[in-house]
């Protein structure tokens, strides 16, 4: 009896042991991670002369960058283009309180955000394979994986192989029947797994019409197919190109940020058109002189004006121009300007894995840089005085010479090797799209219109875009 109750007593002290060194490993690991490790990070910056917010446990910034957001939002707003302090209300004031290179919270982790012009060429072009991208959340992860997050070699597997889909003379016979609609469903994993499955049957059936020598029908998938096949054909190897999971992956991207982009450009051009009618009359005239009654094509598009380049770094990197053709006509004027007011994407993200050296700081691991696309392209110093008007004369003599003095910083779509691949498409689509509803219909906003600019996945009307169509 007493040996059975020392036993028991045994096993009873080994298993509160057990437990509590357990706990201890625990509370030695959350100690290093959400406290030792930031507070590391914090003293690192600040011994290089960077400033910025004290680090909070556990949340960092976020509550009091969602109160500034709360506040913001519930004001009206009127009908004007300085939107920073609305859009961007936490960043607006890190910055005017901490300097242009300055640090926030993320959680656990150091952001520092970067508004100086100078180090745009070394982060994007110089040193672009130095970071990693951040990694998506989970909910992101359903719509965003793909060449979009891939890092390494397989990110250039994959640029390598879309790049040929994606040259201009491939687009040239893309149309919008290359979408394939999808409804919104409650269930995120259900949607996906619909979207798999879909994909899966059409891009195998893609695929024996072209081992059969059938036309890719113009279409992006077909393009896409023919492009990883002819990579593999190069490499003498079946497995150089993309599985089908990875095709499936990327039809995903594009489709759902693809149509994101075009779609949040084409509202606000159509927006900011209607608030200045004096270039909705001129674009228009510019369509019907080009295009008169017939239905916008590549050809008409591309009989406008001269070709050149968005270029998106300041004017000594001239030499390493990157970007998309762009054509100087009144049209695409007003899209750069619409972009540069209202960029679908607002900041761009690196993530450091080793320690970096940018400009006169060295970055050590786990640190989140921002480079804010709006308020660069809001800044006085590198547009003018009337950096926060709309403006699309600016473009006239093409994006190189937009800017003030020419140091020109403009990344509507990124910038780098990691710059957007669909870029051409992008903007080519925007303006099929408006120069088809400018044939057809003159617009203005409605009175049910407020103007109030919201950042969601992209830049985003926050009440919707309210206008009156009027068909000729």
């Amino acid at each position: 009896m007493a040996m059975g109750v020392a036993v028991a007593a045994d096993l009873v002290w080994h298993l509160a042991s057990g437990v509590a060194g357990l706990l201890l490993v625990v509370a030695v690991w959350v100690f290093y991670f959400v406290w030792w490790t930031p507070r590391q990070l914090e003293r690192a910056l600040r011994a290089q002369g960077l400033d910025g917010t004290p680090y909070r446990f556990p949340h960092g910034d976020r509550e009091l960058s969602a109160r500034l957001d709360r506040e913001v939002h519930a004001k009206p707003m009127t009908f004007s283009h300085s939107i920073i302090p609305r859009v961007a209300p936490f960043t607006h004031r890190t910055v005017s309180q901490y300097g242009k290179i300055s640090f926030t919270w993320a959680g656990l982790v150091p952001e520092v955000t970067i508004t100086d012009v100078g180090l745009v060429r070394q982060l994007l072009l110089n040193m672009s394979h130095d970071f990693e991208k951040p990694k998506l959340n989970p909910l992101a992860k359903f719509f965003f994986r793909g060449v979009f997050t891939y890092e390494g070699e397989k990110w250039a597997k994959h640029r390598r192989i879309l790049n040929p889909a994606f040259h201009m003379e491939k687009l040239k016979v893309l149309d919008s029947s290359m979408f394939l609609p999808a409804e919104r469903k409650k269930r995120i994993k259900a949607l996906d797994r619909e979207i798999r499955e879909l994909l899966g049957s059409i891009i195998k059936k893609r695929e024996e019409d072209i081992k059969n020598v059938k036309a890719s029908n113009g279409n992006l998938l077909g393009l896409l197919l023919e492009s990883t096949m002819t990579d593999s054909q190069e490499h003498g190897n079946n497995n150089a190109g993309m599985t089908i999971e990875e095709v499936i992956e990327e039809c995903k991207l594009f489709y759902f940020a693809g149509q994101e982009t075009s779609a949040v450009l084409l509202t606000w051009t159509m927006i900011l058109l209607s608030m200045h009618p004096e270039w909705q009359v001129r674009a228009r005239e510019e369509v019907l002189r080009v295009f008169g009654e017939n239905k916008p094509d590549f050809d008409g598009l591309s009989r406008l004006k001269t070709v050149s380049n968005i270029i998106i770094l300041p004017s000594s990197a001239k030499n390493q121009l990157i970007g998309s053709h762009a054509l100087l006509d009144q049209v695409t004027m007003i899209l750069h300007e619409v972009l540069r007011l209202y960029p679908p994407i607002t900041f761009i993200q690196r993530h450091t894995y080793k320690t970096i050296k940018l400009g006169d700081v060295n970055y050590p691991p786990g640190v989140l840089l921002r480079l804010p696309i709006l308020f660069f392209n809001h800044d006085p110093e590198i547009w003018g005085e009337d950096a926060s008007e709309f403006n699309p004369e600016r473009f006239a003599e093409g994006v190189s010479n937009a800017c003030k003095n020419h140091q020109l910083v403009f990344f509507p779509f990124g910038g780098g090797p990691r710059n957007c691949i669909g870029q051409n498409f992008a903007l080519m689509e925007a303006k099929m799209a408006l120069a088809a509803i400018l044939q057809h219909f003159s617009f203005e906003l409605s009175p049910a219109y407020a103007h109030a600019p919201l950042i969601v996945l992209s830049l985003v009307p926050q009440h919707g875009a309210h206008l009156r169509l009027r068909r000729f």
